[in-house]
């Protein structure tokens, strides 16, 4: 896809980002405090927390390795063994600001983001949003399958919620997170 200055085109990447965003801070805000901790079945050593601080620490890496030297700042990352949701939500806000503005560098380069030293995608930004988009969608079905596993079977409204993206981008538009919107679901 070769943008040539398609703002409208940048417009809609960025919204749909924005949107995936929204919707896996989502998610990490309804997992119950309880499963955090709890390890992964036939992984001990790995936890929920850790796959849930492995979304914005993927992001960091990427953002480094694709934006740095075009003067994308790269947020730090979080504890994987220590995070805490409310943390990892902040954490999570600022590394999808810096994939938008690799988004706004891709588009700002005819349409493609820099290449990286290794990269298993292709540089056009159609490419680098979908891989985002399904490594994070990858992890949120991880989530909901392990909250199950582990005895933390999430509310319908959360399951389903998650694929409620007319009410995520709403919501992302207006800066909404869930934790200024509604009850937290904490079990």
């Amino acid at each position: 896809m070769k943008l040539r200055g398609d703002v409208e085109s940048a417009r809609l990447l960025i919204a749909a980002w924005r949107t995936n965003n929204r919707t896996t801070t989502y998610l990490v805000e309804s997992l119950p405090l309880a499963l955090w901790a709890k390890a992964v079945p036939g992984s001990p050593r790995q936890t929920v927390r850790m796959i849930a601080a492995h979304l914005h620490n993927a992001r960091c890496s990427w953002i480094r390795n694709l934006g740095a030297k075009h003067g994308v700042p790269t947020p730090g990352r979080v504890d994987r063994r220590r995070v805490r949701a409310p943390e990892l939500v902040r954490a999570l806000s600022r590394s999808s600001a810096g994939i938008v503005r690799l988004i706004e560098l891709g588009a700002a380069r005819g349409g493609a983001v820099p290449r990286a030293t290794w990269q298993n995608f292709p540089t056009d930004l159609v490419h680098f949003l979908s891989y985002f988009v399904a490594h994070e969608a990858h992890h949120r079905g991880q989530l909901i399958m392990l909250a199950r596993q582990l005895g933390h079977r999430l509310p319908t409204s959360v399951t389903n919620g998650v694929w409620q993206w007319t009410r995520r981008a709403r919501e992302s538009s207006q800066g909404r997170s869930r934790a200024k919107s509604a009850v937290l679901v904490r079990t």
